[in-house]
């Protein structure tokens, strides 16, 4: 079956405290990655929190790179997500666990765009 797109969720444990708090070097590693796997870069957002804290994103032409990082947990919450076939963004991901030197990395890929999603297939969460 022909899909649209790619989504990558990674959970990466143990990583770097001090990287996963330093905006500049989160922002460095992202954009790197999204051009790493080929991708188009678009725009790029990213915002430090107090205390501790990021968030951003990479617009690519295929889609998007995001991380919410927790420093206090050595935690980054990551998704990576492509159009088309032109980008492969296991090795965006790839880079970005090695980057934040997790220890930990767990991933799940899910395919987009096959067509109608049977809600009732999904666990509610509310």
């Amino acid at each position: 079956m022909e899909i649209m797109g790619r989504q990558i969720i990674a959970e990466l444990w143990d990583c770097n405290i001090d990287i996963l708090n330093n905006i500049e070097l989160i922002e460095r590693i992202f954009i790197d990655a999204a051009l790493e796997a080929g991708a188009e870069i678009r725009e790029v957002a990213f915002h430090q929190f107090a205390p501790q804290g990021v968030s951003g994103v990479v617009i690519i032409s295929e889609s998007h790179l995001t991380i919410h990082s927790f420093p206090e947990h050595g935690y980054a919450s990551i998704d990576v997500y492509t159009c088309g076939d032109k980008v492969d963004p296991t090795v965006a991901v790839e880079y970005i666990a090695k980057s934040l030197d997790s220890k930990i990395s767990e991933m799940m890929e899910i395919p987009r765009g096959m067509g109608p999603v049977a809600a009732e297939s999904f666990k509610k969460l509310i």
